[in-house]
């Protein structure tokens, strides 16, 4: 059993800046490429970013590219995604999770097997 746990979450003023954190359990993280979305109130969740399981290779949504970057630490067993230049059309739920597979291709829902219990991201204007 997996068990992922997002952290970092808060309120910003647009223009400002978080850190997202995945922490993961199990001894297999290095194997698989993770992810993260986002589900703002009456939406689908949508993805974010996603990260090859070695860290070499990244993916973004259009939305978010040249703002936010996704980064991982295998010898912590730790996902990052560093949030920059913040909008309020960013404020939403952000979830971490694990892909079925280690390439940074990752862009649907369906791909992912492991979900963390999601943190609240808020941005004023």
């Amino acid at each position: 059993q997996v068990q992922l746990t997002e952290s970092g979450g808060g309120l910003v003023q647009a223009g400002g800046s978080l850190r997202l954190s995945c922490a993961a359990s199990g001894r297999t993280f290095n194997k698989y490429a993770m992810g993260w979305f986002r589900q703002a109130p009456g939406k689908e969740r949508e993805f974010v970013a996603a990260i090859s399981w070695s860290g070499r290779n990244t993916n973004y949504a259009d939305s978010v590219k040249g703002r936010f970057t996704i980064s991982r630490d295998n010898a912590k067993n730790t996902t990052y995604l560093q949030m920059n230049s913040l909008k309020p059309e960013d404020t939403a739920v952000y979830y971490c999770a694990r892909c079925l597979y280690g390439s940074n291709s990752c862009a649907g829902r369906n791909e992912y097997d492991y979900w963390g219990q999601g943190t609240q991201v808020t941005v004023s204007s």
